[in-house]
């Protein structure tokens, strides 16, 4: 029996961020962007999180660049999420879970081109 793996996740971070593990890299939403993703459907930016040590030994994250950007799909069901690592669909329901803090991470869905033939 093979294993399934997820080819990333979706969980809220302390600071009511969304933090996006996707692709062996590590990304985030700022709390203040997930609300105007979600209220204005407006697109937001995907920030890569470098994690680089501190001076007591710690991991500390530091935003390095703009990676990518989050939107709604046309139909408004989907949260769509452009990285360099991929691009990858969530559900809106299972998004706003998260970002609400009532579900602890959720799965990202790898987001496949639509094909004109009908072809994947």
């Amino acid at each position: 029996m093979t294993a399934v793996t997820e080819p990333g996740t979706l969980a809220r971070g302390g600071d009511d961020s969304l933090r996006i593990e996707a692709g062996g890299g590590s990304y985030r939403i700022e709390a203040q962007e997930v609300r105007t993703l979600l209220a204005f459907c407006r697109v937001v930016p995907i920030i890569r999180d470098r994690h680089t040590p501190a001076a007591g030994g710690e991991k500390e994250a530091e935003p390095v660049s703009i990676e990518g950007h989050a939107a709604i799909s046309r139909g408004g069901k989907a949260v769509l999420l452009y990285t360099r690592a991929g691009h990858f669909i969530i559900p809106v329901v299972s998004f706003s879970r998260v970002a609400r803090g009532e579900a602890v991470s959720a799965p990202l869905f790898p987001l496949v081109p639509d094909w004109q033939d009908g072809t994947v």
